[in-house]
């Protein structure tokens, strides 16, 4: 049987907990759903081999293992963040890097080409971009190891950034639509709307994840015909999925915008089915350099 490989959010979440002593709080926190909150956590326990936390009490309590695994999850924490913090400073340096925390559909729909604007604006400009998950991205921001975090702002699900000690800044707006190949849509009639007739395949996006999170708010408490056959949590696997035919998807404009053009893609519901997303951009600007405010003031 395979061991787990040790994720470092498994120790954050940890760390999380310990602090909290309660799921929901600390899974708030994380910016994760409960359930995904605690399969991390399990697969922690297994990493270890021994219970962490005891579920029997309330509020939670760590176990004996907990309470010595606890320091040393801590100070691995810690000296990693030292660590990479040494070598970035050593990279830097004559020429400073800007580093972007980012959602990976945002870092390849949209700042891709606006870092292509503003380095032709600003010649001086150096980019490093690290594409992973909202919790990561957050974490990243919070800790200094980047110096801008981008992400999907939705009323119902955002990162809980403080921002007394971070500058929020609104980029543009993007809508999360339901679409589906043309052929497939025309030919077997898939619309959101219809009730009656077979179920339309759905390629949908895992529930812990910030766009699958953001979908069952949209499609809260209406009914779908529909048969889930595929999760993802990538906007780019899925829109593969999507482009052969496969079924329906919800996809952000910018990720689709020259398919809906082109005619590939077809809407499948109308603006009920459909989410307003703002990319927003976050970080504390009392410490860039001269380079760094212009691109916060451009970007």
């Amino acid at each position: 049987m395979l061991e787990h490989t040790l994720d470092l959010n498994w120790l954050r979440d940890f760390e999380c907990l310990a602090r909290t002593l309660n799921f929901t709080r600390a899974s708030d926190e994380r910016n994760i759903t409960q359930s995904a909150f605690s399969r991390r956590i399990k697969a922690l326990e297994s990493w270890v081999g021994l219970p962490l936390v005891n579920r029997a009490t309330y509020p939670v309590q760590l176990t004996e293992a907990g309470q010595q695994f606890l320091p040393v999850a801590l100070a691995a924490m810690s000296q990693l963040s030292e660590s990479r913090q040494s070598l970035r400073d050593a990279d830097r340096g004559d020429s400073r890097f800007i580093r972007f925390s980012v959602l990976h559909t945002i870092a390849v729909n949209f700042l891709a080409t606006r870092i292509d604007e503003l380095q032709r604006q600003i010649p001086e400009l150096r980019t490093r971009v690290l594409s992973d998950s909202l919790s990561t991205c957050c974490d990243l921001l919070i800790e200094g190891a980047v110096d801008i975090l981008l992400c999907y702002y939705h009323h119902s699900v955002s990162p809980m950034i403080d921002e007394a000690a971070f500058e929020r800044k609104d980029l543009v707006k993007d809508r999360l639509v339901p679409v589906a190949a043309v052929e497939p849509a025309r030919t077997m009639g898939w619309d959101l709307a219809r009730q009656d007739g077979p179920p339309i395949p759905y390629l949908a996006y895992d529930r812990s994840s910030f766009l699958g999170m953001v979908v069952e708010n949209t499609i809260d408490r209406k009914t779908l015909n529909t048969e889930t056959i595929y999760v993802d949590s990538l906007v780019e696997t899925i829109k593969r999925r999507l482009m052969t035919g496969s079924g329906v998807a919800w996809m952000p404009e910018t990720a689709i915008t020259a398919e809906l053009d082109q005619g590939l893609l077809v809407p499948v519901g109308d603006d009920a089915w459909s989410a307003t997303l703002t990319i927003s951009a976050f970080s504390n600007p009392s410490g860039f350099d001269q380079i760094a405010h212009q691109l916060w003031e451009r970007l």
